[in-house]
């Protein structure tokens, strides 16, 4: 913890001025800060979740059905709701700022072991000053992703296995893109065993890593009655896998024929652009083969399904991995360059998630 603590702090003030940020711009609109943070759009669906369950029936209206969302986050909030003052929107938003914060830790902890300490602290600053790294601070589930996607790739580098595959198996209960984490655990995983040495580790971490997204697909598939149930649901919100074609056309026209595009979504498209150009410069450093597959994984998923353009910069929120590059590249820096880039970024953040809250129309 002493360790990290630079890390800690450093995340803790990009963030607090994030909020800082947005509680100004919101007082001269008369919005609620609170409200924004705690309840609107995805922080909606999972109080549903929390407060009345799941769905039983797939039905026919679009973007309606709660079984897209996954139950790891509900179901702490409502457990912890259940022992503690309070209603479930504000547990919720507490929930996702402490996972934030054990998130920046496991962020720093996975960049100091490869790189150092003050490339993990630089690699931590970085993750919480990302564009759309305000939804750290909602009630959403990537803070509790990052944390348990971040925590499992440290136990992958230091042999932990089991705890990785446990790590990953709850991983796949937050977020549709725990596969991600699930592949990363059983591809190190069998490339430990390639490699020889102990088997019993390896192998249960490989087996325990895909029990929670694979466990939740067919829990949903056997409430509907049909093996594709967790698929067909996908598509009722209109989120099908398509190869990349759906944004390379929304790329296409946002970037070279849409004359005025809006803000949010340039910045969307920048986001997916940098992140293709970063997991090039992750292989081409050769990160460890976990971090590589979580990367390339979770880049695959989000850029090659179709459906909603917009959530896509914040569905990459948990790829810290991408950022090492940039850390690295921090570190090595004389120190005032670091801290102007890192206070650059820490202010087009907090003005960035502002805008996206209160200007821009559609969810984060």
């Amino acid at each position: 913890m002493v360790r990290a603590a630079p890390a800690l702090l450093g995340h803790l003030a990009v963030r607090l001025l994030g909020l800082a940020v947005l509680a100004r711009w919101a007082h001269l609109q008369h919005h609620g800060v609170w409200t924004t943070l705690a309840t609107s759009w995805d922080s909606h669906w999972y109080l549903g979740i929390a407060e009345h369950g799941y769905d039983h029936e797939l039905g026919t209206r679009f973007h309606h059905n709660n079984l897209a969302f996954f139950p790891l986050y509900p179901a702490l909030v409502k457990a912890v709701a259940a022992v503690t003052p309070g209603s479930r929107a504000s547990v919720g938003l507490v929930v996702a700022v402490l996972c934030s914060s054990a998130a920046a830790w496991g962020v720093f902890a996975v960049g100091d072991r490869l790189y150092g300490r003050r490339a993990g602290t630089v690699l931590a600053v970085l993750w919480g000053a990302l564009p759309v790294a305000v939804v750290q601070w909602m009630g959403y589930t990537e803070s509790l992703f990052t944390a348990l996607a971040a925590w499992s790739l440290y136990c992958v580098l230091t042999g932990r296995w089991v705890a990785a595959g446990t790590l990953a198996a709850l991983a796949g209960l937050t977020r549709p893109t725990g596969i991600a984490v699930a592949a990363a655990v059983v591809a190190a995983a069998l490339a430990a065993l390639w490699r020889g040495g102990p088997v019993r580790g390896p192998l249960t971490g490989a087996l325990l890593a895909p029990l929670g997204w694979f466990g939740f697909v067919a829990w949903v598939g056997a409430r509907l009655g049909r093996w594709d149930g967790y698929f067909a649901v996908q598509r009722l919100w209109r989120n099908e896998w398509d190869g990349g074609a759906d944004t390379l056309r929304e790329l296409r026209t946002l970037l070279v024929y849409d004359r005025f595009p809006a803000l949010f979504l340039v910045v969307v498209s920048l986001v997916l652009i940098l992140a293709g150009v970063l997991f090039l410069l992750c292989l081409a450093d050769r990160q460890p083969l976990a971090l590589l597959v979580f990367s390339g994984v979770l880049l695959l998923v989000v850029l090659g399904s179709g459906g909603v353009y917009f959530p896509r910069a914040r569905f990459l929120l948990p790829g810290f991995p991408l950022l090492l590059p940039l850390a690295l590249a921090l570190a090595r820096a004389r120190r005032h360059v670091a801290a102007l880039m890192l206070g650059a970024a820490a202010l087009s953040s907090a003005w960035l998630g502002a805008y996206m809250l209160l200007v821009w129309p559609g969810a984060p």
